[in-house]
Formats: C-alpha cells, structure tokens, sequence
C-alpha cells in the first residue's frame, strides 16, 4: 500500500457497487474449493447483498486514497455480533487490510463474536485463528448456524463457525461448549 491515508469508515449507499464489485471479484477464490452447488456467478447477486443490508448487516470499509480496497459486515443477531461478508480486493490481500478490519469492527460491540465461513475456505479459517478465533465442534455449529444465521442446510454441511474469547469464556457458556482443534479441521 502507498503512503495514502488510510481510514476504516462506515459504508453508505453510495457505496453499494464497491461493495458489490469487491464481494464477487475476491469470492472468485471460492470457485473450485468449495462445492460446485454451493458456487453461482455472481457470488453474491446486488438483490442479496441488498436484502442482507435490510436486514442489519453494517458494511464498514477499508479505504485508501478514497477507493475501498475490502470490506467486513457487522451483524448483531439476539446476544451474539456476526462478522459478516469479509473481503478484500485480490491484488490487495495480504497487506494487513483483513486483519485491520476486523479489530475495527471487533471494537464496536461488547457482545460474542461468531465467524461463518466454508469449511474448505482454509485460508479464511487460518485467517480468523490467527486473529483469536476458535474452531466450534460440528454439533455447536450446526446449533449456531440454525440459530444467528439463516442458511439453507446445504450450506450448513459445507461451513464451519469460528468463535471468540467472549463466546468461549461468557455467561452463555453454561454447556462447555467442544472445540475443535485446527488439526481436526480436515476430517471434516
């Protein structure tokens, strides 16, 4: 990155095309990993990116010299915060724009924060355990999935839920929730 200014800043209407051109451009990394039923073109078509908006996802993106280069969605469901829709342009990745996302948007709640994302994806998962998230067993998933996200069961089978301290250590933690070690990610 140039020595450009750089702000993370919530996302306007204004917005809406960025977001979009950024979601389906970096979700090509998908294509061929995850499965073939799970993949469309475009990824993520404006009429969804749209409805999740309506319904309480918070765009928030990385800027640079005035073009958004990734974007993170916040999502409050009942007592937990969803990270949601994290991407960041191709030929920016690996640049630490992800990472700064994520803490960014990390400090606006006070809530657990839980991570969906496809089990395949192991570049993402690695992603999210470097920066403290932990792996859930597959029972916890699917319970998490059915109950803050709503996905088809198809998609249920193909993802995994990563979690914070906050999860793993809070009040809602009466049933000692199992984890999963990275190594048992495979097996999946």
């Amino acid at each position: 990155m140039s020595g450009n200014k750089q702000q993370i800043l919530p996302c306007a209407s204004a917005d809406l095309p960025a977001i979009y051109e950024i979601i389906n451009e970096s979700a090509l990394a998908y294509k061929g990993v995850i499965p073939a039923d799970r993949w469309h073109e475009p990824y993520m078509p404006m009429a969804e990116l749209e409805s999740e908006i309506s319904k309480g996802v918070r765009f928030y993106g990385y800027r640079e010299g005035g073009r958004i280069l990734g974007v993170m969605g916040i999502q409050d469901v009942r007592d937990v915060t969803l990270m949601r829709h994290a991407y960041v342009r191709t030929e920016f990745r690996g640049q630490g724009i992800g990472r700064a996302l994520l803490a960014h948007l990390r400090e606006r709640t006070s809530r657990p924060v839980l991570i969906g994302t496809w089990k395949d994806a192991t570049w993402a998962v690695r992603f999210y355990e470097r920066n403290g998230f932990t792996l859930v067993g597959e029972d916890e998933k699917n319970r998490l999935l059915k109950t803050y996200w709503t996905v088809p069961d198809r998609q249920i089978e193909e993802s995994v839920v990563l979690a914070d301290h906050r999860w793993r250590d809070g009040p809602s933690q009466q049933a000692k929730r199992p984890l999963v070690a990275p190594r048992d990610l495979q097996a999946w």
